[in-house]
């Protein structure tokens, strides 16, 4: 018996054959024909060699095709591979090989990288196209052209490896984090219980399906409620709105980035909205004027919390909470276990900041080809996360910082998260990121990266200094300054505090 997340789209072509599983752009997928489609590729993959465990890469932007390979990947026991499609060509190479795939899938729009990746590396032995206008490389839909529908019949469980995600790499190389199709299952049990996500929900795919956030927070849960996916393959805020009133999109996921941009739409009030439901961000931290925006106007928001290795579900603050408990990312599913530790592995006490770690069947298999980091990372069951957390006195967790963005000055713990939290706040604050700097005196001292909502006004440290004044203790308070039009960001919105690391100009 099949197992795997092939079979939830099996079963709705049976149950619910003509309901619209996918709309993407001018494509209206019922579970029939997506199930169809998934088949056909599947017989196709099979029939160019790909077998159980091989890795199939996909530089594809958010449409149906992406799914089509997920689902069919998962029919036939192969490894998904979904690459950022932001990254370059180097980048992009790094990923093939280090996964060493063996058949390449990818968007018309991107032919440049594909072109470099078809000169640079022979181990591949297909390149998919999905679009026209490359004679060069195999055609998508000549792929699925006359190829039998039928249901391709593997042995799969919930323990082999369906998709490997590789992490952001803002720090270093990419890691590809293997997933099993147990880990999946078990986060869309997790979102449907906690989230509850319904059959009849519409949910709207804007953000990236190559990252762990767009394609498991609504997108795939969707698919096991037999819901519909909407999706969009460009953010334009002003689209995400005329969507949401047209199509009746109920389930919406950005991250903070995103929802920031929305906030920011000139007429956003002339826009029904009346049909969402569940609002979630992730991703990265969300401002809390951000958070506060939509509260303000009677629409549901709530902050969410994971990480690709988790698959990602780990916390997720109920709309009950989410005014009252602002800032925090709430309490774990019911089939997720977390902990907040010390550097000797226990348990810290309330209110105080320690190293979260996470427990559950949604949790990674482990680090592809790479046992060391897989050890670091998994101890006794244990996920250690690398995120510096909290507990509140009734048990509402909160994310402080990550461990190595933290700034240690004077001997105190500076978390930036906190200082721009604050910063958010200032009336001509529209985007902010808190780095540490050496300092001589004091080991590392607090920097300031502003963006400000009025390119034509200024800002000062003086003015800084005086927002912060009572508000933070001065060890905290930034002593250097610089404004900037626009933070680097990945894909996923973390802001690429790296890059600013790297900054060495200053402006005070």
């Amino acid at each position: 018996m099949i197992k795997g997340i092939g079979s939830w789209i099996t079963r709705y072509s049976e149950k619910q054959p003509e309901k619209l599983a996918i709309v993407s752009g001018d494509n209206y997928l019922t579970y029939k024909h997506f199930n169809e489609r998934i088949n056909q590729l599947a017989h196709s993959l099979t029939e160019y060699g790909i077998r159980k465990g091989d890795r199939v890469n996909a530089l594809l932007l958010n449409t149906n095709e992406i799914l089509e390979t997920l689902f069919a990947c998962a029919k036939i026991g192969a490894i998904f591979v979904p690459i950022n499609f932001r990254l370059s060509a180097d980048e992009v190479e790094y990923i093939v090989r280090d996964s060493s795939g063996s058949i390449f899938i990818y968007d018309h729009r991107l032919v440049q990288v594909a072109d470099a990746i078809d000169e640079r590396i022979d181990t591949l032995h297909y390149i998919v196209q999905v679009g026209t206008g490359h004679d060069r490389h195999i055609n998508y839909e000549q792929l699925l052209a006359n190829q039998s529908t039928e249901e391709p019949i593997h042995d799969i469980t919930l323990e082999d490896p369906h998709m490997m995600m590789y992490t952001s790499g803002t720090t270093g190389r990419p890691k590809g984090a293997l997933l099993t199709h147990g880990n999946t299952v078990w986060n869309a049990i997790n979102a449907i219980v906690d989230i509850s996500i319904e059959s009849d929900d519409v949910t709207l795919t804007v953000a990236p399906l190559f990252h762990i956030s767009g394609m498991n927070i609504f997108t795939t849960p969707t698919f096991y409620k037999g819901g519909t996916v909407l999706l969009q393959d460009q953010f334009n805020p002003v689209d995400i709105l005329q969507a949401i009133e047209q199509e009746k999109v109920t389930t919406l996921f950005l991250v903070p980035a995103m929802w920031l941009a929305v906030t920011q739409v000139p007429n956003f009030e002339s826009y029904d909205l009346s049909s969402l439901r569940l609002n979630v961000s992730g991703g990265a931290s969300c401002p809390i004027t951000v958070i506060e925006f939509f509260q303000s106007k009677g629409i549901p928001f709530i902050e969410g919390f994971g990480l690709t290795e988790t698959a990602p579900f780990v916390a997720l603050l109920d709309s009950e909470n989410s005014v009252r408990k602002n800032g925090s990312v709430g309490k774990p599913p019911i089939h997720v276990d977390i902990r907040v530790v010390d550097e000797f592995t226990q348990d810290v006490a309330t209110e105080e900041i320690g190293e979260l770690l996470v427990r559950g069947p949604n949790v990674f298999r482990e680090y592809w080809n790479n046992p060391e980091e897989t050890e670091k990372a998994i101890k006794n069951g244990w996920f250690h996360t690398g995120d510096l957390a909290k507990f509140d006195d009734e048990g509402f967790l909160y994310i402080v910082d990550r461990k190595k963005d933290m700034i240690i000055s004077g001997g105190e713990n500076v978390y930036p998260v906190e200082i721009e939290q604050l910063l958010y706040r200032h009336p001509a604050v529209k985007d902010v990121a808190i780095i540490g700097y050496p300092d001589d005196q004091w080991g590392e001292s607090v920097k300031a990266f502003v963006v400000l909502k009025d390119s034509k006004a200024s800002i000062t440290l003086s003015d800084i200094e005086l927002f912060c004044e009572n508000k933070l203790a001065r060890f905290k308070v930034p002593k250097r300054l610089k404004v900037i039009e626009e933070l680097p960001r990945n894909a996923t919105g973390k802001v690429l505090k790296t890059v600013l690391r790297a900054e060495l100009t200053e402006i005070s």
